[in-house]
């Protein structure tokens, strides 16, 4: 089992062994929304903030780096998932409602398409996962971890030139034809992490894991939404401008 999602990694699901109950498909959903429900909660709070006239960008810092650290925790010792991954939503919130409240400010209604395309995206996708008219093979994991792994590799380039110089990778941050076709192939490669992580939560199902790691794939596909409605947003920015 494959995911392009990086913390949805091939053993992750495989049976322990242990006793008591199994993850179920069902039990991954409810969670999923929990964590939508901590994620929405800081993010309005953070967006609040923001209309009162605050400085909202050392919140998005803390918010963002401590999510950070939490992911990591998290993928590293699997068992704290159903502490952890609520306490990364809640972070990732935080981070999430400052960046929409600065773009909602500078492109009014740009949050209200960003979020509706992202679940849009979600649920015609899982719509066509559900119907088997997109199959998960080898050569469409293949070809879709491939390019995630491609685009974290530009990304922090990106982030290592504007940390020690002025340059920037060519186009990525651009506003014309080809900085744009840039950001949709990004939400494309995004969007078909979606499909992966519900191949991969299934076959969980299947192997009857452990109940924590519901939490757990739940906290994976939060990983992958978030960053699709982050590359929404920057297309719909490219777009605006």
């Amino acid at each position: 089992m494959r995911s392009g999602n990086p913390v949805l990694k091939n053993d992750i699901f495989r049976n322990t062994g242990e006793q008591g109950e199994t993850m179920t498909l069902g039990g991954t959903v409810g969670k999923t929304f929990v964590l939508f429900l901590f994620l929405l909660g800081t993010a309005v709070y953070t967006w609040y903030r923001f209309t009162q006239g605050e400085d909202v960008i050392f919140m998005m810092m803390i918010g963002g780096i401590g999510a950070l650290v939490v992911a990591l925790i998290t993928v590293f010792v699997k068992k704290a998932a159903p502490i952890t991954a609520p306490i990364y939503a809640a972070l990732e919130g935080f981070a999430i409602g400052g960046i929409s409240a600065i773009l909602e400010n500078q492109f009014p209604g740009i949050v209200i398409q960003a979020a509706a395309l992202t679940f849009s995206v979600m649920g015609v996708l899982l719509f066509l996962y559900a119907a088997r008219i997109i199959k998960v093979t080898k050569n469409f994991r293949l070809m879709v971890v491939s390019a995630t792994l491609a685009i974290f590799v530009v990304y922090l380039l990106d982030i290592v030139l504007n940390m020690f110089t002025t340059m920037t990778v060519p186009y990525l941050h651009s506003n014309g034809v080809i900085g744009i076709g840039i950001s949709v192939f990004i939400v494309a490669i995004a969007a078909l992490n979606l499909v992966l992580d519900f191949d991969f939560i299934e076959r969980g199902v299947d192997a009857r894991a452990p109940k924590y790691l519901e939490w757990y794939g739940a906290f994976g596909l939060m990983v992958t939404l978030v960053w699709l409605y982050i590359e929404i947003l920057r297309l719909l920015q490219k777009i605006r401008r």
